[in-house]
């Protein structure tokens, strides 16, 4: 198994890790990306398990008996803080796809995909954020320049969300009733184990 040791984090190739599936060597595939991510296309086989209620016992628990313990997400950010936390937890066999979903897409390996489309999580908050900073500017510069902090504000939270990962924002849209998908028969934000 062919195995990269990067920032202290074991990470795999999309390639090796279709690999490995296909010999049928136990594998569990831990998605930590947002419902609504994992609805539109995911790894088949992997288990929704989304970062900001990421549970080590859960994890533990899913992959048991398995050989190892492959983390999924878009392209790699959130599968490196969930790496973190599940380490510190005491999980094992841990790995991470490198480059995440996008990367075993761009390898061309196959992807289960949802009819249904949703406008990416990201995208809404890049769309909220535009249209109050392009709002709050037209008003400092028409109505009072009091307005203006309303951008600043803004600047602001871009700031701390590119500094530390955290966006207030996008926790805020993934709880908006227009970005639940149906689970196990109801609405729901996971649909962990």
């Amino acid at each position: 198994m062919v195995i990269l040791l990067i920032r202290n984090h074991m990470k795999t190739t999309p390639a090796q890790l279709n690999q490995n599936l296909q010999s049928g060597k136990r594998v569990t595939l831990i998605d930590v990306r947002t419902p609504v991510e994992h609805e539109e296309m995911h790894i088949t086989g992997s288990q929704l398990m989304p970062l900001d209620r990421l549970d080590p016992a859960a994890v533990k628990a899913a992959s048991g008996s398995s050989d190892s313990c492959v983390i999924i997400c878009r392209s790699g950010k959130r599968a490196d803080q969930a790496y973190q936390k599940l380490q510190a937890a005491g999980c094992d066999k841990l790995t991470i796809l490198d480059g995440g979903v996008i990367a075993w897409e761009s390898a061309g390996l196959p992807l289960e995909r949802s009819e249904k489309k949703h406008l990416p999580l990201m995208r809404q908050v890049q769309l909220v954020i535009g249209l109050f900073a392009l709002t709050g500017s037209i008003l400092a510069l028409t109505v009072n320049k009091n307005f203006a902090i309303i951008p600043a504000f803004l600047g602001a939270g871009l700031t701390l969300a590119g500094s530390t990962g955290w966006c207030g924002l996008a926790i805020l849209l993934s709880k908006m009733p227009w970005n639940k998908v149906q689970c196990g028969g109801g609405k729901t934000t996971s649909c962990a184990v």
